[in-house]
């Protein structure tokens, strides 16, 4: 399968089973760059942010993280472990061991940091008119696209060669339609 979709679009004369490959194709691009990742600075922030609330262990922290920012980003262990270690580091923040897990919880120096931060970074990119937690510029965009890729599917799967051709011709009027909106700006 090549890396680039067709350059005629998805219109009628789109082979159904190109039109197949490249949604396909789509859906995995999307699924591979849900906002998972994010800069370091930024996971440092949010567990700073989090057990300003409460002590907190680890898993809990990524748990809480993916919960606000609507399952658009979640911080591996590989990133939130070493953060709390630095943060230990810097006298930031404390662990206390129980029931074999470890209990992170701010320090006194941690809490002023935690307030002179003031951060919420699951809702970073957020625009003024009316974001909510996890709408972080463009996070639903790629599970929009995830889920149009998969409708097509399904019309190519199971519609009569009338809906297939119909189902094309609204995705070749959506992709005008998306490329109008960039002109725009």
């Amino acid at each position: 399968m090549s890396t680039s979709f067709p350059t005629g679009g998805f219109g009628a004369r789109m082979d159904p089973d190109a039109m197949w490959q490249a949604f396909e194709q789509l859906r995995s691009t999307f699924e591979k760059k849900v906002g998972t990742r994010m800069g370091r600075g930024d996971v440092r922030a949010a567990v700073l942010s989090l057990l300003s609330e409460k002590p907190m262990h680890g898993y809990q922290i990524i748990r809480e993280i993916e919960e606000r920012s609507g399952g658009s980003w979640k911080p591996s262990a590989g990133s939130v472990y070493p953060t709390l270690q630095l943060l230990a580091d810097e006298g930031l923040i404390s662990a206390e061991e129980s029931n074999g897990r470890k209990t992170y919880a701010l320090t006194e120096a941690g809490r002023e940091v935690a307030a002179a931060e003031a951060s919420t970074p699951w809702q970073t990119g957020a625009s003024d008119s009316g974001a909510t937690t996890g709408e972080r510029r463009g996070a639903n965009l790629p599970k929009a696209g995830a889920e149009l890729a998969q409708a097509a599917a399904q019309v190519h799967r199971s519609g009569t060669p009338e809906q297939v051709q119909e189902a094309a011709a609204v995705l070749d009027e959506a992709r005008r339609k998306l490329y109008a909106i960039l002109a725009q700006g």
